[in-house]
């Protein structure tokens, strides 16, 4: 057995035409993804399955100079399982999703510390009759528990190639890519040991594959797996206290926040200034005129009004995917189960709304799991409230607007913020179980995986591909919402004559005394109004006067409706971000309303960040609650009642603020 290596990364572009499918698949925590991310670096791609919300990430590899497909399937424990993400694993593999061929070779990947729990799914893998090869991972921590593993034994009992690896540390990879590389060269379909064991079973399936892998565990390994050290039980002791475990869960959250907002501050200054400078710089090649102003204000100034906040998507994607590589992710689920329980959700939500912190439509897809019909539409009606990746953006821009040169009150604020949503949808969710779904909810069967060192490489990794993500939504989405939204805001164009008479004789009586500067400001303001953005902020900016915002900001929200995130570009636009040396926050800070006031006022900025805690302000999670409930009913009475929460809560939030604050 080799020692850790550096291997090379046979990585092409996605553009390369692969010539054989290779699929990794395995339990979930068995690794499965770190050793995709070791094989195939930072260049993978996330997508969907065709007709699903389940992502994979995928990527081609060059063995022996062919390029192949290689596809990290979802983690599973059964092909026979009922939840998404088992059910495109099993199809998958089938060939059965979409134009998608039965993957040619299987890399099966095991579990060392848990090698008995990991064959009896491998026993339907190998049954499959594939050419597979087995990648007999962890086997570092194996070691480091005291198992010796006979690699020969089981390569002759399950018919295949077994190479031992460590996928965190890089170790024996080349050995596994010489072997499937020899397996891709000449595709053996070995005889599977299990196929005698199993297959031919006529009584319990499950017992005689669990007696089968339990008989070839024992014969392959010497020490006993456990899973469990005393060192994890005491962390457990402490980490899944009924109520210690929240206040840890609670200050873990906050520390977070808190390292995303210190951190995040250096690159989020150095990318304002540099969307500014650049904004300055383009405008001095391009001579004056509209189309100068479409490119400075609503191209860089709407998307580098977006892109500015990267950074803290980067560092919140890293941290969590550190907390769930150490194993806390999964302890944290468990302590949440008591007290969602008591509300009325079922244990199996909290995978749903974890993932909502990213997107709320696959966690919605993700509520399938979810058996009872009640606790499924529960589940649905609130994971909207969960702050999704979009929500980031605005939060972070209030955030900053109230704590520009405090770290530590942001970050609180920060988390605060995700409190609030947690608690307001635990809440929403019990007053829902005691009205218009009545009935008890079903308990909580998780496992709870090891401790273990997180990969800094896998979190970096993830939170690239997040970030591309990010990006790639600010080149298209974005874009076109920015550009489409600088033509609402500039055209139809006034001269000062063609103003109402009020705002004539201001200007008037500004050009009197000679301030050339405020004259300035005080027309493009007046223009900013003439336009057809301005008319239909102004439109429906009375429903919103009595939360603090004015018709700018009503634009926003009005705008946001289709994606959350669109607020901040629209907001760069409406305020000319593209104009100021300080980039957006500095033309926010600086923004007065018509009576010459600040628009962003603390009571303002805490009216602002409660509206999109609750409010629902995204068409595409409707259109999937549609499809999942069969019917716009719920969806409707969804956006209905979020849309009231997210209204009344800012009203009570602005005008207590006002009146404890001031204005």
């Amino acid at each position: 057995m080799s020692e850790a290596t550096s291997i090379p990364l046979p990585v092409l572009g996605q553009s390369s035409q692969a010539s054989m499918s290779i699929a990794l698949v395995g339990n979930p925590n068995a690794g499965k993804t770190t050793l995709f991310n070791s094989l195939t670096g930072l260049r993978a791609k996330t997508a969907n399955f065709p007709g699903t919300t389940v992502d994979h990430r995928q990527a081609t590899i060059v063995l022996d100079g062919e390029v192949h497909q290689l596809v990290d399937l979802p983690g599973a424990y059964s092909l026979e399982g009922i939840s998404p993400e088992e059910e495109v694993t099993r199809d998958a593999l089938m060939g059965k999703l979409g134009d998608k061929a039965i993957p040619d070779v299987i890399v099966l990947v095991l579990d060392a510390t848990q090698l008995t729990r990991n064959l009896v799914f491998g026993s339907q893998i190998l049954e499959l009759g594939r050419p597979t090869i087995v990648a007999l991972n962890m086997i570092d921590e194996a070691e480091a528990n005291g198992l010796e593993i006979s690699v020969d034994q089981l390569s002759e009992e399950l018919g295949c190639e077994v190479v031992p690896i460590a996928a965190r540390h890089g170790r024996n990879l080349d050995e596994l890519l010489n072997k499937l590389t020899a397996l891709v060269k000449q595709p053996v379909t070995g005889t599977c040991g299990s196929s005698a064991a199993c297959a031919g079973c006529s009584g319990c399936q499950y017992s005689s594959r669990f007696r089968w892998a339990t008989d070839l565990t024992r014969r392959s390994v010497q020490g006993e797996q456990t899973g469990r050290t005393y060192t994890n039980e005491k962390i457990d002791r402490i980490v899944t206290h009924r109520w210690v475990g929240l206040a840890c869960f609670a200050t873990l959250m906050a520390v977070v926040f808190m390292l995303i907002f210190w951190l995040a501050s250096f690159p989020m200054d150095w990318l304002d200034g540099m969307f500014a400078s650049t904004s300055e710089l383009v405008g001095g090649f391009l001579p004056e005129g509209d189309f100068r102003d479409l490119i400075t204000e609503g191209l860089i100034g709407g998307v580098g009004g977006m892109l500015v906040f990267l950074p803290q998507i980067f560092i919140l994607f890293f941290m969590i995917t550190l907390l769930e590589d150490s194993g806390y992710l999964a302890r944290a689920a468990f302590v949440m189960d008591r007290l969602m329980h008591r509300v009325g959700l079922p244990g199996k939500a909290f995978v749903p709304f974890l993932a909502a912190h990213a997107c709320a439509i696959p966690a919605i897809m993700s509520s399938r799991v979810i058996d009872d019909r009640r606790d499924r539409l529960n589940t649905i009606l609130i994971i909207p409230l969960m702050t999704c990746s979009a929500r980031l953006p605005v939060f972070a821009m209030v955030v900053a607007l109230m704590f520009p040169d405090n770290a530590v009150l942001a970050g609180l604020t920060f988390a605060a913020a995700y409190a609030i949503a947690i608690i307001g949808a635990l809440a929403i969710s019990f007053v829902f179980r005691r009205t218009i779904l009545p009935g008890k909810t079903k308990p909580l069967v998780i496992e709870l995986p090891p401790y273990r060192l997180p990969s800094l490489r896998n979190a970096l990794t993830t939170s690239l591909d997040q970030s591309r993500l990010f990006v790639r939504k600010a080149g298209t989405t974005i874009l076109v919402f920015s550009l489409v939204l600088w033509v609402l805001a500039t055209y139809p164009k006034a001269t000062p004559d063609m103003l109402p008479t009020s705002w004539q004789n201001q200007l008037s009586q500004v050009e009197a005394s000679g301030d050339t500067e405020a004259y300035d400001t005080m027309l493009a303001q007046a223009q900013s109004e003439y336009s057809i953005a301005g008319r239909m902020g102004k439109f429906i900016q009375p429903a919103f006067a009595p939360l603090g915002y004015d018709w700018r900001l009503s634009v926003g929200v009005i705008n946001s409706f289709a994606a959350r995130e669109v607020m901040v570009s629209t907001l760069a636009v409406l305020y000319g971000a593209g104009d100021e040396e300080e980039g957006l926050l500095g033309s926010l800070r600086q923004a007065r309303d018509a009576s010459g006031g600040l628009v962003f006022t603390t009571p303002t900025c805490l009216s602002l960040l409660i509206f999109y805690i609750f409010a629902m302000q995204c068409f595409p999670t409707l259109v999937v609650v549609k499809r999942e409930l069969k019917g716009w009913k719920w969806p409707a009475f969804q956006l209905v009642y979020m849309t009231l929460v997210a209204y009344v809560g800012a009203l009570i939030t602005y005008q207590a603020s006002l009146y404890f604050l001031g204005a």
